[in-house]
């Protein structure tokens, strides 16, 4: 999806002046070639850079009009960030106990189930609320930032009732996977499936949309898909499958979605 900046507008549903009345920059290439160090006129802008990409996954938003521009992403965080304090004063968020209470996902033998009091089949609810569940800070700090820097251009992409819907079934289906694909004992939480559903969709718009990433954000995505990928079977203890399952959702979610005529180019 290419940011061609211009009178008719950026992309995602903002109008150039809208977006640099917000406080966006632009980047032109060379420093200060054309707005120096302080915001200049809007209309300026949009005439000085005209036909110029945008990378799209630089935050300058402040506070208040990043939960203006972004509420289901801003949504998206606080939820995580309350469950995450919600398990600390129950337990810790490390605690085995604590994340099953709360809506881990699992797979283990019936033997295993029957001594945590659990069914052997996990419940339904638990393939939602494991996407809103984080194993200690680190864990939540990581996909926070990734959620809060990457997951903003989508959802002016889709709308909030459709990214909405994308976020969930990415993060439901990348659980899905896991459970499936696991042939061990296993205990899983995080938004990483989601995550690498919204990843999957920009690897989407980046090859086979209509309305193409510019260079430097397709450049990003792939190099975060590729570190990802290594990093998911490499290190342990992360689930891959989750991960896995998530981007394949997310790209073929993003294929279907893209045909709809309602989404903002």
């Amino acid at each position: 999806m290419k940011w061609s900046v211009n009178e008719g507008g950026l992309s995602f549903g903002l109008s150039c002046r809208k977006w640099v009345s917000l406080g966006a920059k632009f980047d032109i290439g060379s420093p200060n070639e054309y707005f120096g160090d302080t915001s200049i006129h809007p209309a300026k802008a949009c005439s000085q850079t005209k036909g110029v990409n945008v990378m799209q996954f630089i935050r300058y938003e402040s506070f208040r009009q990043y939960l203006k521009l972004y509420p289901i992403t801003s949504l998206l965080i606080a939820i995580n960030v309350v469950m995450y304090i919600l398990m600390t004063i129950y337990g810790s968020s490390t605690s085995l106990p604590t994340l099953v209470h709360f809506g881990a996902m699992y797979k283990m033998d019936a033997a295993s189930a029957a001594y945590l009091n659990l069914p052997t089949t996990p419940d339904v609810w638990r393939y939602v609320a494991a996407v809103f569940l984080h194993n200690g800070p680190y864990h939540l700090l990581f996909n926070m930032f990734n959620l809060l820097v990457f997951a903003p251009p989508l959802e002016r992409t889709l709308g909030s009732i459709r990214y909405t819907l994308f976020y969930l079934l990415a993060g439901v289906l990348g659980n899905l996977a896991s459970y499936a694909l696991h042939s061990d004992v296993f205990f899983g939480v995080g938004a990483s499936g989601a995550i690498y559903g919204i990843y999957a969709a920009y690897i989407f718009m980046s090859f086979f949309g209509a309305n193409r990433l510019d260079p430097s954000s397709r450049q990003t995505v792939v190099t975060i898909v590729i570190i990802g990928v290594i990093y998911s079977f490499v290190v342990p203890n992360v689930d891959g499958y989750a991960h896995l399952g998530g981007f394949v959702a997310g790209f073929l979610l993003m294929s279907v979605l893209s045909k709809r005529p309602s989404l903002r180019s």
